[in-house]
């Protein structure tokens, strides 16, 4: 009987995540759910984020070298979409305590049939063994999800649950995560 080899994780650059947009997209769109036309319109976006200050990327490979996972984030400021829509929902002074100095883990998916394996465990570890950023934000599909499962087990803390974002049917939760008392 054949075992499976456990997930390599590696960093990753942002020339190589726009030259991989497709492989990851399409990761996205099938760990949340997204049909064709939503996940189309996102290679713009995701490219553009791989050009934002602090950039960070990982990617979980399997033994052939096949993409299985990802996640990737910058420095959340002003001016950009998510962080406006979270700051306005938060308030002035949550938004300053939680924003500023922050990590905005823009993008973290598991190919479906991978899930709970450890592989987004990993991904997480490994993205924040290097980051500098005191604090990381990230927003999930708000629910009992593995996602949610493994950022609550990660320690992340609630800051915003049942928040909607434009263009999206369904209730988010923006969680947050110190990695220091700094910032």
């Amino acid at each position: 009987m054949t075992q499976l080899q456990p997930a390599r994780i590696h960093p990753v650059n942002a020339e190589w995540m726009r030259d991989h947009l497709g492989e990851t997209l399409e990761i996205y769109g099938a760990a949340m759910g997204y049909p064709p036309s939503i996940v189309e319109a996102r290679y713009g976006h995701a490219a553009a984020h791989t050009m934002r200050t602090g950039f960070q990327a990982v990617g979980a490979f399997d033994a052939e070298g096949v993409l299985t996972g990802f996640g990737y984030g910058y420095t959340s400021r002003a001016g950009q979409w998510w962080h406006d829509q979270v700051a306005d929902a938060l308030g002035r002074t949550r938004a300053r305590q939680w924003l500023k100095h922050s990590f905005e883990l823009s993008e973290f998916h598991v190919r479906p049939d991978q899930q709970g394996m450890g592989i987004g465990r990993m991904l997480l570890r490994s993205l924040f063994a290097t980051m500098t950023h005191p604090k990381v934000v990230l927003s999930t599909p708000d629910g009992d999800t593995r996602a949610f499962r493994l950022y609550r087990s990660e320690h992340f803390v609630d800051l915003l649950r049942g928040h909607y974002f434009p263009g999206d049917t369904r209730p988010f939760a923006v969680l947050g995560l110190e990695l220091s008392g700094d910032g």
